[in-house]
């Protein structure tokens, strides 16, 4: 198995991959499997499928992969639920398919929390707190919730890491990487979209998610981003109660975002509320460039005041400064509605391919612009413009960054909540000044003079190190160490298939000359007699056969004959 998935993978690991590979089959994606090279797994999956296929295959295969998904476990959920922010590079009806994979689990046994907050906090729940809660208030595949009371009488949540689930997820993980590199090599067509490179991106996410101390310190990051703003309140982190498998907040006692009846109740702006939502936002992304990627109503309360607090942040964005440029000039071509500005945009970038064909991407880059043109802005959703506006450029092959893909679907949910509370929410213009601040900034006399500095630096020193580097190159030629690596794409699998061949015909012949040697040792009488026939014959005939009969094996297992 280590040398099937192409790296080393443990006893766990080798487990895993036999029952991932089995799982994939029976939901009938046993082709792809036939494909990445695994054949041998197939006659197992063959008869899983026939036990529940009857179920499955009547459902499209975007169906059949989340069920799939949902059979593997929590590490495939949450791979699922990234891929369903990718639309960029997979299918538009898989993304909404994964769309609706669920993280709901059933919660872990009391007797598990007392032994998690044991080894974690070094104690029993007794003396940390001197209320704590049986029940959670809520479980996941990675974590549970719990309300308590510290003894000096303060609410608080609790979360707990599920026991044993970081051997799970690194388990997976090593699975995921083989199959990664396993399509890389099989689908040499598809590198472009780098399998590898998406299973690193997952595993760093869902490393960050289970260190839960550095969920504690991305809170209050966020909170020191916002110090002195009294619109939003950010929970509290009891850093001495927290630690990488446990997390202790602020216990928040406010009204869900999305309990309107209950807003209205209170006596709560929810015109306020939605401009004061879209602000912080926005100030996040363009001003911060680390935002909340998950806002949806469930993580979001409305406290006195109109005050608001976003929950959970286990998934968050981050952008630099040159993306927020890029962002900034990406948004007022959208809504300038400026096709050659877009193209522009996305050949500077260089997340392209050599076969772009840009004529064809700026006239699908019209056409899409020109089907909102006659719906107003205030009227169209940014969010969504967004969205189909980068399954066009997909489906040219344009791998886009993975945080504008998570700030696009939260950019989603913001405006569909300011919708929800406010049916006249405009957020292109709640965006308009955000993004003018930004591009004034961008072009302000200050920051064009240490950008022209900046760049006048690293040309001084190119030109600096410019001798030294041409001599170098100079002394190799005339030592004969220049190299040029070349890469032949896409020969691998012809190589492979060629040894295969060739192994196959060598063992042939090597059969067909044991045969006929042992022919002729059976014309003579010498040599040791074995049932009345040369023994030198009988195991000659004995070994050919046995090799004949492996090598007949492994042909009809690989399904070419």
């Amino acid at each position: 198995m280590p040398g099937l998935l192409g790296i080393k993978l443990n006893t766990r690991s080798v487990r895993r991959a036999r029952h991932v590979i089995g799982v994939m089959i029976s939901y009938g994606f046993e082709s792809l499997i036939e494909h990445l090279n695994l054949a041998q797994f197939v006659a197992r999956g063959r008869r899983l499928f026939h036990r529940g296929g009857a179920r499955v295959v009547r459902l499209s295969p975007a169906e059949r992969m989340r069920l799939a998904l949902e059979a593997l476990g929590p590490t495939f959920i949450k791979l699922g639920q990234l891929l369903s922010t990718r639309s960029d590079i997979i299918p538009k009806s898989y993304a909404a398919e994964f769309a609706r994979l669920q993280d709901q689990v059933p919660g872990f046994p009391f007797q598990e929390v007392r032994k998690r907050i044991r080894e974690e906090l070094g104690g029993e729940i007794e003396e940390f707190f001197s209320c704590f809660a049986e029940e959670p208030v809520a479980a996941a595949s990675i974590a549970q919730v719990h309300h308590a009371t510290l003894p000096s009488g303060e609410e608080v949540v609790v979360k707990i890491r599920r026991p044993g689930i970081v051997e799970e997820v690194e388990a997976d993980i090593d699975v995921l990487m083989g199959l990664a590199y396993l399509a890389e090599r099989r689908f040499p067509e598809n590198r472009s979209f780098e399998p590898v490179e998406l299973v690193g991106e997952f595993a760093r996410s869902i490393r960050r998610e289970m260190d839960l101390s550095r969920e504690g310190y991305t809170i209050e990051r966020v909170a020191a981003n916002f110090a002195g703003d009294p619109t939003l309140h950010f929970p509290r982190v009891y850093r001495r109660l927290t630690t990488p498998g446990v997390l202790t907040l602020e216990f928040i006692d406010g009204i869900k975002v999305s309990d309107l009846d209950a807003l209205e109740r209170a006596g709560l702006d929810r015109q306020l509320i939605a401009r004061r939502g879209a602000d912080a936002f926005l100030r996040q992304v363009l001003e911060h460039g680390f935002f909340h990627g998950d806002p949806h109503p469930g993580n979001v309360f409305i406290l006195p005041g109109n005050v608001i607090c976003l929950l959970d942040y286990g998934m968050i964005g981050k952008l630099d400064a040159s993306s927020r440029e890029f962002l900034v000039e990406f948004l007022v071509s959208v809504t300038t509605r400026d096709p050659d500005r877009i193209l522009s945009l996305l050949l500077y970038s260089g997340d392209i391919t050599d076969s772009l064909d840009s004529r064809a991407l700026k006239r699908d880059l019209a056409d899409f612009i020109e089907g909102f043109y006659e719906v107003p802005l205030s009227e169209t959703p940014v969010g969504r413009i967004l969205t189909e506006l980068i399954e066009v450029i997909a489906a040219h092959r344009i791998h886009f960054r993975p945080d504008f893909m998570m700030l696009a679907k939260a950019l989603i949910a913001v405006e569909g909540m300011g919708r929800m509370l406010d049916p006249e929410f405009n957020m292109v213009e709640r965006m308009r000044p955000f993004v003018e601040q930004a591009a004034s900034e961008r072009y302000s006399p200050g920051r064009l003079a240490r950008e022209a500095g900046s760049r006048l630096g690293s040309f001084l020193n190119l030109l600096k190190n410019l001798p030294d580097d041409m001599k170098e190159i100079l002394n190799r030629l005339n030592r004969n160490k220049f190299k040029i690596d070349l890469e032949h794409r896409g020969i691998d699998h012809f190589i492979r298939e060629l040894d295969k061949s060739s192994n196959r015909l060598s063992s042939s012949l090597i059969i067909a000359a044991i045969i006929i040697g042992s022919s002729l040792i059976m014309q003579t009488d010498k040599g040791p007699q074995l049932f009345g026939f040369p023994a030198f014959a009988f195991i000659g005939y004995t070994f050919a056969g046995l090799m004949g009969i492996w090598l007949v094996i492994a042909i009809f297992r690989s399904g070419r004959l």
